[in-house]
């Protein structure tokens, strides 16, 4: 059925709400955006055509208040919602209430996104869809259990405890010996009640050296899934990832499996609108495993749509309405290479938040570069919130072309003071002879991370001060000089 979209508020805040407002203003979308007090003057707040307080600084009064968000949709005059990621974005009873209110909700079906934020049903449909799985076993409650299924199967350590509900790196526990099992259930299964109110946790084989590999699916009302390929998200910290690049750096016949599967898997669950199938890569089998289904636009969709050129959000749009995908498969070819970075306020050392004001800021420009802003000068990065401010794309001919723009980028143009920020190690990691050669895992900063560290060089505006008076002392040194 044909709906109309006339004015849409982003139930979320920083670089997710501004990126679904650029897609809104190229096709003359009115936005709304909602905030929180602390969030009262932040870009994404000024960048809308609305803006309506929503609570205070706490999550649960302000950015996870569905009932205040509704009402601040109905209040505006906005006929549709998109949460973006995080928050709201993969809550089932959230985007049924949208529904319920008369709205148009911009994303996956209600049921889909229950379906598959339940890793256990999920994992079953996927055996189901004859997709491999990772080893495991599951409605884990006691240590007990762990060790039995571990001399059943004869798997061996490390393994990984996971909360069946929820992502994000949370309720996530890595497990090396039978010492760790107890202690490492209990803070699963903590970290999953106090995240998703669910203490249900799985248990499955921990792959060593793997890569994580995702593929970025649209699909419409009609039956239509077509895969936009793969994108290697592996280079992770505390099992949440840092740079992404799109296409992955596998073999194209497997890299053409992967995406294949994905698309069957989505099919199956009659998936609608924009989503991700994750997967993890075991280099030694060269074998591929289903992690999970992301029912909600990725942040890193935009190498994506760099290597496509296609719009994920303006799709998202179009499903929406009632529309057929604008694309079928062939017509979806990815011809170049494309990194993404993430850049949060927090110590590259330590990982550490790195709250404050941002006292000067100078974005990446030139070729082949795209920047999203969460943050602007002048303002405050709060602690109450995900510490992600910019991302940072770079795009080229290939692989090697993209980083070196994306080096260039880094190095040469972005310029952030007042607050630290994950820049240093960023850098380190693009310059690190493995990476360049795609030789990685999921542990690679873990293993890497002094060596990364040794590699860092940090500009500060008294860096700028000096260079300045450098060539101020040369200029008086030689006097006036013929291009003057």
């Amino acid at each position: 059925m044909q709906r109309s979209i006339s004015k849409v508020l982003v139930a979320n805040r920083g670089v997710p709400a501004v990126r679904i407002m650029h897609t809104c203003r190229d096709r003359k979308i009115p936005t709304t955006a909602v905030y929180s007090t602390p969030d009262r003057l932040a870009y994404h707040v000024r960048m809308a055509d609305t803006a309506i307080h929503i609570g205070e600084a706490p999550p649960i009064e302000s950015y996870l208040n569905a009932d205040k968000i509704i009402d601040a949709a109905i209040q505006s005059n906005s006929n549709a919602i998109h949460p973006g990621w995080g928050f709201l974005a993969e809550n089932a009873d959230f985007a049924q209430k949208v529904i319920d209110a008369g709205l148009i909700w911009i994303g996956p079906k209600p049921e889909v996104i229950r379906l598959m934020g339940d890793k256990i049903r999920a994992k079953e449909i996927a055996k189901q869809s004859n997709v491999p799985t990772v080893p495991g076993i599951e409605n884990v409650t006691s240590a007990e259990q762990i060790i039995e299924w571990m001399q059943k199967e004869r798997v061996a350590f490390p393994i990984m405890i996971k909360a069946a509900a929820g992502g994000g790196g949370k309720g996530m526990v890595k497990i090396d010996t039978t010492e760790q099992i107890a202690g490492g259930l209990a803070q699963a299964r903590s970290e999953a009640k106090k995240s998703f109110k669910d203490d249900t946790v799985l248990v499955e084989k921990y792959i060593e050296h793997g890569r994580h590999i995702e593929v970025q699916i649209v699909a419409d009302e009609y039956q239509h899934v077509v895969h936009l390929y793969d994108r290697e998200c592996t280079l992770q910290r505390r099992n949440q990832k840092i740079i992404e690049e799109a296409p992955s750096t596998l073999e194209s016949d497997l890299r053409q499996e992967i995406c294949v599967t994905a698309a069957r898997l989505m099919r199956r669950i009659g998936y609608t609108s924009a989503g991700t199938v994750e997967f993890i890569f075991e280099p030694s089998t060269q074998s591929f495993y289903f992690l999970e289904v992301n029912t909600r636009l990725q942040v890193e969709h935009g190498i994506t749509e760099l290597i496509t050129g296609l719009d994920i959000v303006s799709i998202m749009l179009d499903v929406a309405e009632g529309k057929p995908l604008p694309i079928k498969q062939f017509d979806v070819v990815a011809n170049r290479s494309a990194l993404e970075v993430r850049l949060n306020a927090e110590d590259p050392k330590t990982f550490y938040p790195s709250f404050g004001t941002i006292t000067h800021l100078r974005t990446p420009l030139g070729p082949n570069v795209r920047v999203i802003l969460g943050a602007s000068e002048g303002e405050e990065i709060p602690p109450y919130y995900d510490s992600l401010f910019m991302l940072l794309m770079a795009s080229g001919t290939d692989r090697a072309d993209a980083l070196r723009v994306m080096d260039r980028a880094i190095s040469g143009d972005l310029r952030l003071e007042g607050i630290k920020t994950l820049a240093p190690l960023l850098l380190s990691l693009i310059r690190h002879p493995k990476f360049i050669a795609g030789d990685f895992s999921t542990k690679f900063i873990e293993d890497h991370m002094q060596e990364l560290v040794s590699g860092f060089r940090e500009r500060t505006g008294e860096d700028e001060m000096l260079r300045v008076a450098r060539y101020v002392a040369e200029i008086s040194a030689l006097g006036p000089q013929g291009w003057m």
